[in-house]
């Protein structure tokens, strides 16, 4: 186990000197109920978070919060994470009961060992070092976030509190 974390470390260019909070990071509750990485993909969400708020407004600094804030939504998501996640491979490191089914782990327990991954490296090697790994990783998306995609049911309520000062009411008519 500890060469194939020496690998993920070479991944993501941080040497952990505490190598129990890596592996905290990639143990999932099913394997230890006790010992985890729930409560570090808790902190790393917060941190990412953060993160990526602060280069938004960097990147933005004349946007409207309502922009921004849909910016952040696309970029620090659970869809995002696990597309991060596969591009760092994390799913070889992932530590379940039945290492015969690593091929078979849910895409949501891969998208969470990101985000506890980044609370783990916050945790031991502070707020500037996870912020560099972060922007690294999420630099492409960042820089593709120039385009913000408003679906049509947000649109639609947007419209409705801006004009009628109320949100929408919605109802079933017909299911088929």
């Amino acid at each position: 186990m500890i060469k194939d974390l020496t690998k993920l470390e070479k991944k993501i260019d941080i040497k952990f000197n505490n190598i129990n909070i890596l592996i905290k990071s990639l143990t999932h509750k099913s394997y230890d109920s006790i010992n985890n990485n729930e409560k570090l993909e808790f902190l790393g969400d917060r941190v990412l978070g953060l993160v990526i708020s602060k280069k938004l407004l960097e990147i933005y600094p004349d946007e409207k919060e309502g922009i921004l804030d849909k910016k952040l939504a696309s970029l620090v998501n659970k869809k995002k994470c696990l597309e991060i996640s596969k591009s760092l491979n994390l799913e070889k490191f992932i530590i379940i009961p039945n290492k015969k089914n690593k091929l078979k782990i849910e895409d949501k327990i891969i998208s969470d060992c990101c985000e506890s991954l980044i609370g783990a490296i916050f945790l031991e090697k502070g707020l500037n070092t996870v912020e560099k790994f972060i922007l690294k990783i999420w630099k492409k998306h960042l820089e593709a976030s120039t385009i913000t995609y408003i679906d049509p049911k947000t649109k639609l309520q947007e419209y409705s509190l801006k004009k009628y000062k109320v949100l929408p009411i919605y109802k079933l008519l017909e299911n088929s």
